[in-house]
């Protein structure tokens, strides 16, 4: 196929034909054999990893044998999707979707909390109500290694390209603003984070950039409005009763407030994937937002009503009352979980690590109240 019938080549998820090729090339790389070697055998893969590793490819090969679309793949993601929630989570409970039709199309913008898991739960609290998982948008940054973007792709993400700089800068987010408007008028439910990275500090914002990129490539065709209510926008909140990298959050921004700076090691990010994926959660959930279907004339009047909803729809746990100062019905044994969270850090990054649950709770109030 050629670049003009498949504009997309370079970011868009793998299709079913792509598969098996995909994967044979992810199971015969040295580096993504190495790292599953090491998770699995940590004691003994530094002295013995040249042994483990045939055996290790075997067994994944005999594991992936049978997935010959992208919809095996993700029912392989599914099973250990079900042991990671039965491990790492109290309760996950959800909101809003029954009043979503299964059979339409929506661009789901999402508050950003957990690098892997806010569009994991989105797409695992869908595929429990029978409807399609998601096209996730996901940075180049993550994908600095090319079987973590292979795995990725296979598993329904697209790339945004941040790492451009001036006019491919603007060709690449040309591009990203045609293929999500592709997608959604196609059938394909996207999920997009409302800013760049995660909001560490437990305020959720709609950044008017993202919104104004969703245009960038239908100004000539129709007005901003009109691409918002082809866009079939649902704001979605995802809330968690303990954020697993939040002391790594805490001391992050300290540094930031302290030192003016913070340096993210090489491979921080999957770092924080990893423990975002395997860390305790407590409960969990998902809130579905109502599509937004009212004209807004400016990307800025829509983040209000995205920020709004998101806001609004936030479910406050215990971890979020507590470190309001709201301490009403809540047992001695969720109280003294708390407290060992905020033991985590040291000096300054408590009183940030205890506003980072507060904040959800402040910023609920100010909507809630008259102006």
């Amino acid at each position: 196929m050629t670049e003009q019938q498949d504009p997309y080549k370079e970011i868009r998820p793998y299709h079913d034909d792509e598969v098996a090729d995909v994967l044979t090339k992810i199971l015969h790389n040295n580096e993504f054999l190495t790292a599953v070697t090491q998770y699995q055998f940590p004691k003994m893969a530094d002295k013995f990893g040249w042994l483990l590793k045939p055996f290790v490819r075997i067994a994944l090969a005999a594991k992936v044998g049978e997935v010959e679309s992208v919809y095996d793949f993700q029912m392989l993601v599914a099973n250990y999707m079900k042991k990671m929630i039965a491990r790492s989570t109290t309760k996950l409970t959800c909101s809003g979707i029954d009043l979503l039709d299964p059979e339409e199309s929506y661009l789901f913008i999402s508050n950003h909390r957990d690098i892997a898991m806010d569009p994991a739960f989105v797409n695992w609290v869908r595929h429990q109500f029978g409807m399609d998982t998601v096209r996730i948008a996901i940075g180049d940054n993550l994908l600095r290694k090319p079987y973590v973007s292979d795995i990725m792709r296979l598993n329904k993400s697209f790339i945004v390209n941040r790492s451009a700089t001036g006019r491919e800068m603007m060709k690449a987010l040309t591009q990203l603003s045609s293929y999500i408007d592709h997608s959604i008028v196609n059938g394909h439910s996207i999920w997009l984070a409302q800013r760049e990275g995660r909001a560490k500090d437990g305020n959720d914002a709609t950044d008017p950039a993202i919104l104004k990129m969703l245009y960038m490539a239908h100004r000539k065709a129709r007005s901003f409005p009109e691409q918002v209510k082809r866009l079939n926008i649902v704001p979605v909140s995802i809330s968690y009763e303990y954020d697993p990298c939040d002391y790594l959050k805490a001391n992050e921004l300290h540094a930031k407030a302290t030192e003016g700076s913070y340096e993210k090691s090489q491979y921080e990010d999957i770092a924080s994937i990893v423990k975002g994926i395997t860390g305790n959660k407590g409960h969990v959930h998902v809130a579905f937002g109502d599509p937004i279907e009212a004209d807004f004339d400016s990307p800025e009047a829509l983040a209000e009503e995205i920020d709004r909803q998101i806001i609004e729809n936030y479910h406050l746990h215990s971890s979020n009352l507590l470190a309001a100062g709201q301490s009403a019905d809540i047992s001695d044994e969720q109280k003294k979980g708390f407290e060992e969270r905020i033991g985590q850090v040291a000096g300054g990054a408590q009183e940030i690590l205890r506003q980072m649950y507060a904040n959800p709770v402040i910023n609920q109030k100010k909507i809630q109240e008259p102006s």
